[in-house]
């Protein structure tokens, strides 16, 4: 193992340790204010699982009813005169609505196609240029009780669909 593995390894427990020295040098009841911020995050998992659980089976439905696999052929040649692979396209398509899904798919495109094809290489771009739309909208709507959503979930579609124009551009630019 790498000296740099290593380090990376030692990271997250020396910041616990750090963070309950600190507490202590501070002579702040450490366990007492963990178990404090544990029971006040449990109403908000609470309130927010709904949320995800119906971005969860909607993710499961799309993929499971065909939709994704149709959209896919049926965009095939508009995609391929933009310069986006068909491959990568079920990537774009997942990471508004989930992070685990797209990176699914992005693993399984990059052991198909191998990981230096154009369209690991688009997906990758695409899977750092891209928000989990759905799934932040979900979590964040549902955590502070929002419901009128007038124009936010336009913008942020927007947002992704330029995301994803600016990924395949930097990728045909710089490959």
């Amino acid at each position: 193992m790498s000296t740099l593995q290593q380090l990376a390894d030692l990271v997250i427990p020396a910041f616990l340790l750090l963070t309950v020295l600190y507490g202590a040098w501070r002579r702040v009841p450490v366990y007492t204010s963990f178990v404090a911020g544990a029971r006040e995050g449990v109403p908000v998992v609470v309130g927010i699982f709904p949320y995800v659980l119906a971005i969860m089976v909607a993710v499961k439905g799309f993929q499971a009813s065909g939709a994704l696999a149709w959209l896919k052929q049926a965009g095939a040649g508009t995609l391929d005169a933009l310069g986006l692979p068909v491959e990568a396209m079920q990537v774009a398509i997942l990471k508004p609505l989930s992070g685990s899904a797209s990176l699914a798919a992005f693993t399984d495109l990059a052991r198909t196609a191998g990981p230096d094809s154009p369209a690991a290489f688009t997906a990758a771009v695409i899977m750092g240029s891209a928000e989990t739309t759905f799934y932040v909208l979900a979590v964040y709507l549902g955590a502070v009780g929002l419901k009128k959503t007038r124009y936010l979930v336009p913008v942020c579609l927007a947002a992704d669909v330029l995301g994803v124009a600016i990924a395949v551009t930097v990728v045909r630019v710089l490959a």
